[in-house]
């Protein structure tokens, strides 16, 4: 039998405190694997404004740690033995902080809202749609309330109530419109999401809606830009064409996140800063961008762009 010599830039100590540290990394990891949630309670606890009885909670922990603790880890602070591997990491529920919800960004969830995320799951991560009993999902977001001491002090905010479709029978003009406001009006496209337009076509559109005038752009205005967050690492807004949307792609799942922002993050909340048939027409505008994704339509926009650069990435027009 044989082994391989070390790799020379590698000194043997160095090799020897990174295997110690492996074993010790694995260990920890098991252990994290063993821990069990708190199944000890109260009689009642009122979180986020509701009763919750002892037996509830209870119950709600066993759904826990069978099916959130690998990821969420034991203590619901995100740092389950399977953790490590994911991108985006899971959820910290000891913060209290959510990203997808019906309410303005920032303010804790109510029950359908997570409702919806436990059972639809999110696209393009780890947390897959769970198919379980209402009433086990009834139970474990109980129990999710009392990871963070935000639910003892707090309520839900208030859900932002849509307005009715107003482009039901005019969809071309909604995603028209769209178009102007998500490059022109809120400008998604100045320091967080790509363009989908060419420079000349920004400029048009600011000063159609806004009477200002554009000169200066980002040299990768056709790319996300990572933007800090609250959850301790950037997050990297979607690029429609080729990442998937994590709520969905429905028009109302992106109105929703439109309206309500995404908490922690850049995405604010757009609801009573635009009008609603804007908002509406938003959506139907990132719905048309996001139905090319794995189609060569994506291929064919993505070259358009790129030959409308100017020479020198980033110089005014």
């Amino acid at each position: 039998m044989s082994f391989e010599r070390p790799h020379p830039a590698i000194s043997r100590p160095a090799l020897r405190a990174l295997v110690l540290a492996t074993v010790a990394w694995s260990l920890v990891a098991c252990q994290a694997g063993t821990e069990e949630p708190n199944r000890s309670f109260p009689d009642v606890l009122v979180l986020g404004g509701r009763r919750y009885e002892s037996a509830a909670l209870a119950r709600g922990a066993d759904v826990y740690s069978q099916s959130c603790r690998p990821c969420h880890g034991a203590r619901g602070d995100g740092q389950g033995p399977s953790s490590g591997a994911l991108n985006p990491p899971p959820r910290d529920f000891t913060r209290g902080l959510f990203k997808f919800v019906s309410v303005a960004a920032g303010q804790l969830p109510t029950d359908e809202d997570l409702t919806r995320t436990i059972t639809q799951g999110l696209a393009g991560t780890a947390m897959r749609g769970w198919d379980l009993p209402p009433a086990q999902v009834a139970d474990v977001i109980g129990y999710l309330k009392t990871l963070s001491p935000r639910w003892t002090t707090e309520s839900p905010g208030t859900p932002l109530v849509a307005a009715p479709d107003p482009w039901t029978a005019r969809r071309d003009d909604a995603v028209a419109r769209g178009k102007l406001v998500y490059h022109g009006l809120a400008q998604c496209a100045v320091a967080c999401h790509p363009a989908y337009v060419s420079r000349a076509e920004i400029r048009a559109a600011t000063k159609q809606l806004t009477k200002m005038e554009v000169t200066q752009f980002r040299a990768d205005l056709f790319a996300s830009v990572p933007k800090p967050s609250d959850y301790g690492v950037d997050v990297v807004p979607p690029d429609f064409t080729f990442n998937p949307v994590r709520t969905g792609t429905s028009l109302e799942a992106l109105h929703r996140v439109i309206a309500s922002g995404v908490g922690g993050t850049a995405m604010p909340t757009w609801n009573g800063v635009l009008p609603e048939a804007d908002l509406w027409a938003l959506a139907h505008y990132v719905r048309s961008v996001a139905t090319l994704r794995d189609t060569a339509g994506a291929e064919v926009l993505r070259a358009s762009l790129a030959s409308s650069q100017p020479r020198i990435a980033g110089s005014s027009l």
